[in-house]
């Protein structure tokens, strides 16, 4: 896929909070199950909570981001770290507030699809706050 040909679309509001652009969404033919895109992130734009049937491997291209796995403790990437998103564990991730993000997303289909979409990561969720603290 030449770069002028691959299309970039907005990360739809029903899965991204704040502005995402998905560039270069491919799959491969069957029987291969890989599919992926680019996925860039301005400060502060994350996914909603999600899981994968098969996992999913993001290849941090540039700037600073944030992860969480449901029950886990958020964790800070940067540019050339490898992340692996463990199969059927809710999870999100995206761009740190002070810092934009772009990753290639590379995860398996399964049963028709990649992803299994779930709520949006609140304010507090994403910030790492509570009402309690």
């Amino acid at each position: 896929m030449r770069k002028a040909d691959q299309q970039t679309v907005e990360g739809p509001e029903e899965y991204f909070t704040g502005r995402a652009t998905i560039t270069g969404n491919f799959t491969r033919e069957e029987p291969s199950r890989i599919s992926g895109a680019i996925v860039t992130f301005e400060p502060g734009a994350r996914t909603a909570w999600h899981t994968h049937p098969l996992g999913q491997t993001l290849i941090v291209t540039d700037g600073v981001g944030w992860t969480q796995v449901e029950g886990e403790e958020r964790v800070e990437f940067y540019e050339g770290d490898i992340m692996l998103c463990p199969k059927d564990k809710p999870h999100w991730h995206g761009a740190t507030p002070d810092s934009s993000m772009t990753h290639i997303a590379i995860q398996e289909v399964q049963d028709g699809t990649p992803v299994h979409w779930m709520h949006h990561v609140t304010d507090e969720e994403y910030y790492g706050t509570s009402s309690d603290d």
